[in-house]
């Protein structure tokens, strides 16, 4: 049976949702959600109906099943805001509102569209998210044993791409019908309905092997991404899990980048995603006045779109990490920081981004070990999210646990080598080796961040203690004049307020900053 609504089709003997030829990666517990209410479209569902039929009478939270109707939704183009599709009834369920045409016996691989004749001319819109499809790795070898390894590696990549939520990943089934077949990306655009293609090759020579890969935008063409990895063959499954891991981290920001850029360029008719991105363009610059832009739009997103996690976990975490001076919010505004993490995780719990802005209120409120635990989290949502490994050095650095938080640190500048958020990994590194008490290192990582990122008066006052504590008195003068201009208000009892070192650790970099000079 297929059930066909819009320009989608639920195949049910497939156990596939496609969006015209596209299948669109769909979790298979959501799967069994959207059958259920697509069966049962004639009256309202319950949420006991769901736990019965779905989740087969197990106990579950009501944000576990929130968040199971937001991923149905988001799978539709849908939204809470607009319900085009799954519509709440107030006090009762929610209810499949779509017109629905089902046929018996057809299978939606056999058809070019998922839609009957009437409706062929219909446009195939773009989903809010951005959607990508990752093409079969060509063997260039010439030895036909060796496709399994660049077969590998393509599955691989579509599983850790599918982990990020932010992008509509194309399944394997879709993508490998072009395996061996030349490369027309505006074409594969058009059928697969992408905005984006990675596609790549393998060479392998003796106990060599070369792995090529770029990101292109399947509109204009335009090369968003390249790189070239060169490894040593040991371990097939292992260095398979290391290509993974180096292609998946890198493509994110350059994906984010590449849709901030296109989310400028409109003027009308912001979606939540258009929102999202165009925040974190402003954000990633670091200064003060950016982040207040990046907070004034997620703000917005939150207002228009109050049920769009990203929107809410964003938000949060731009309001604890804003700018380059403070981190301690107080009052109001970590109550309202506190309240956006927990509603991005009811939204969806599976989202990486949740669990790192509960980790960064955690951290701001100096809970070393909440904070370090909701970043673990994050890290078994997604293991290649750079981000997650920075801020887990964070929450450990800020307690002078050294050795730990460089480790993370590390992991996320080698996952994410050009992250917008590089200047953060740097002064994070440089932190843990101050209180490892390595003040030459701390200098030269404080030096990477401030190239990075000129205006990062917080890793300029890094600089100024470990200079001082190296015993480099002049040059900690000259930084800390600097820094007074930069950040006027900055005093030993502010440092106290707003930077959140633990009780163990803030007593040996205020004694740096004295070194320096502040009072």
């Amino acid at each position: 049976m297929i059930y066909q609504f819009e320009n989608y089709a639920i195949d049910v003997d497939r156990q596939e949702l496609r969006r015209g030829t596209a299948l669109v990666a769909i979790d298979p517990q959501v799967f069994d959600l959207l059958l259920y209410l697509v069966r049962n479209r004639e009256r309202v569902v319950t949420k006991d109906d769901l736990i019965q039929h779905v989740w087969h009478g197990r106990v579950v939270s009501d944000s576990t099943l929130t968040s199971r109707i937001t991923t149905a939704r988001q799978a539709l183009g849908d939204s809470g805001e607009h319900q085009r599709l799954i519509r709440t009834v107030a006090r009762r369920g929610i209810r499949f509102v779509a017109e629905v045409r089902e046929s018996p016996g057809q299978t939606a691989a056999s058809t070019p569209k998922a839609v009957p004749s009437a409706d062929r001319n219909m446009p195939v819109g773009l989903p809010d998210k951005p959607s990508i499809a990752v093409l079969p790795f060509a063997n260039m070898s010439g030895d036909p044993e060796q496709e399994y390894f660049s077969d590998g590696i393509t599955s691989n990549i579509i599983t850790a791409l599918s982990r990020l939520h932010w992008f509509l990943v194309i399944s394997r089934n879709s993508t490998f019908v072009y395996k061996s077949q030349a490369v027309d990306i505006r074409r594969i655009g058009k059928e697969l309905d992408v905005n984006y293609v990675l596609a790549g090759n393998v060479q392998k020579a003796g106990n060599r092997v070369r792995i090529n890969v770029e990101l292109v935008d399947t509109k204009n063409g335009v090369q968003h991404w390249a790189e070239k990895y060169d490894y040593e063959l040991t371990d097939i499954f292992k260095l398979q899990d290391e290509i993974t891991q180096s292609v998946t981290a890198a493509i994110l920001p350059k994906l984010v980048t590449a849709e901030g850029i296109r989310s400028q360029n409109r003027s009308e008719d912001l979606s939540a995603w258009d929102l999202v991105m165009r925040a974190l363009i402003h954000y990633g610059r670091m200064t003060t006045l950016e982040s207040e832009k990046a907070i004034e739009i997620l703000r917005q997103a939150v207002q228009q779109y109050p049920d769009y996690g990203p929107a809410h976990s964003l938000l949060a975490f731009a309001l604890v990490v804003s700018g380059q001076v403070g981190w301690i919010l107080e009052g109001e505004d970590l109550d309202y920081a506190v309240k956006l993490a927990n509603r991005a995780l009811e939204l969806d719990d599976a989202d990486p981004w949740a669990h790192v802005a509960l980790a960064a209120v955690a951290f701001t409120d100096r809970k070393t070990e909440q904070s370090v635990r909701e970043c673990m989290r994050a890290l078994e949502l997604n293991p290649n999210f750079a981000i997650a490994h920075a801020y887990l050095g964070w929450a450990l650095v800020w307690d002078g646990q050294s050795e730990e938080a460089i480790r993370h640190f590390q992991q996320a500048l080698r996952m994410s080598p050009h992250d917008p958020l590089k200047a953060f990994f740097n002064k994070g590194t440089a932190v843990a080796h101050y209180y490892a008490h390595r003040y030459e290192d701390a200098i030269e990582w404080c030096n990477k961040a401030i190239s990075e990122r000129p205006g990062f008066t917080a890793a300029r006052r890094v600089l100024c203690a470990s200079l001082a504590q190296a015993g480099r008195t002049k040059e900690a003068e000259a930084v800390m004049a600097k820094l007074r201009e930069l950040q006027p208000n900055l005093s030993i009892a502010w440092i106290k307020q707003h930077v959140p070192y633990t009780e163990r650790a803030m007593p040996h970099f205020l004694d740096g900053m004295r070194k320096a000079g502040l009072k």
